[in-house]
């Protein structure tokens, strides 16, 4: 898919306010640890998060998105009134129904024509909300659209760390280890049409492909809302998921250099999904793109589902490491297994 009247205009992002360490995790499974014979340090060590971020308990929400709204809102030249569609993409959201996108319109203020709806596609709900969006601009349906979420990682990792506890296994552990790279964070993207709002940067196009057959690898559930009022499991077989997912994603990746015609040079810099350090190193060799091209958030702010890419190129615009005129990739691998990748003009 390539597109020629799109622009990512403004990013905007909320921190969590709680900062826990890997080693503050750790403290709490020392009874785990000591059964199981297992070094203190290495959750960090395997993973390369010294910290991750929460909300306050019972936390909604649509607060965080509409506030991260606001502030993509604040760095553009478009008005909330100009906004023609809101969609919210979180793993988490506030209840099964109303769309938690409705909560955020209403804190905007959004015109009652807006189109105002959630979608769910895991760790990839924010590059499929910009496509959904980039698609309806390209059309001409609209002018301006707005991608929310905010992810919650504190309640899954007190039950996971409460359930290995109970039953302090390998069988149990071992699925549980990915829920501990966790964090919290909230996001919002605004894109626009680039003749009628020429600031930002332009979306050449994308790819997506998939691999369904591995959709049982990670699960989260049941989904009553965050926080939930029903006991919730996550369990990720974390080697199939990063040799499946790479080997999706040198497919995709394949697929996107030949639908942009990127020579051998390009892309200037990358932004991948921020799982781990092993997630990291393991992409980038597949796919052949040097270290240096890549920039990454998770040792501070962990795994925040469908925050991590965008927050992550939002912090690397602020820190001069994403150049106007560079040739920008967003690498997205997610459950399911789905892969979607964009390119962009910085």
């Amino acid at each position: 898919m390539l597109y020629n009247n799109v622009s990512l205009t403004a990013i905007g992002y909320e921190l969590a306010p709680v900062v826990v360490t890997s080693t503050e995790l750790e403290e709490r499974l020392q009874p785990v640890y000591k059964k199981l014979g297992l070094p203190t340090g290495q959750l960090e060590m395997l993973t390369g998060i010294r910290e991750r971020r929460y909300w306050n308990p019972k936390q909604a929400m649509w607060q965080p998105a509409a506030a991260a709204a606001r502030k993509a809102i604040a760095k553009s030249n478009i008005q909330a009134s100009d906004v023609q569609m809101l969609i919210y993409a979180g793993v988490c959201r506030d209840n099964l129904e109303p769309a938690t996108a409705c909560a955020v319109a209403d804190s905007l203020g959004l015109n009652h024509k807006a189109v105002v709806f959630d979608i769910s596609n895991a760790c990839l709900g924010i590059l499929s909300g910009i496509v959904e969006i980039a698609n309806a601009i390209e059309l001409n349906q609209i002018q301006a659209g707005l991608v929310v979420s905010c992810e919650s990682a504190r309640q899954i990792v007190d039950l996971t760390i409460d359930r290995i506890t109970a039953n302090p296994n390998m069988d149990a552990f071992r699925p549980a280890m990915a829920t501990l790279t966790g964090g919290s964070g909230a996001v919002a993207v605004l894109l626009a049409r680039s003749d009628s709002y020429p600031a930002g940067h332009k979306l050449q196009g994308g790819v997506i492909r998939s691999a369904t057959e591995h959709h049982r690898l990670c699960r989260w559930g049941p989904d009553t809302g965050i926080p939930a009022s029903a006991p919730m499991t996550m369990e990720t077989d974390a080697a199939a998921v990063l040799e499946n997912g790479v080997a999706l994603g040198v497919e995709t990746w394949n697929a996107l250099k030949q639908e942009t015609n990127w020579t051998d040079d390009l892309p200037h810099k990358v932004i991948c999904h921020q799982v781990g350090a092993w997630h990291s190193d393991a992409v980038l060799k597949a796919l052949s793109i040097p270290k240096e091209k890549d920039f990454t958030t998770f040792e501070y702010l962990g795994n925040v589902g469908t925050v991590s890419l965008p927050i992550t190129a939002a912090i690397a615009e602020e820190r001069g490491a994403l150049d106007p005129g560079n040739t920008v990739a967003f690498l997205g691998i997610g459950s399911g297994l789905n892969c979607l990748m964009l390119a962009l003009d910085w």
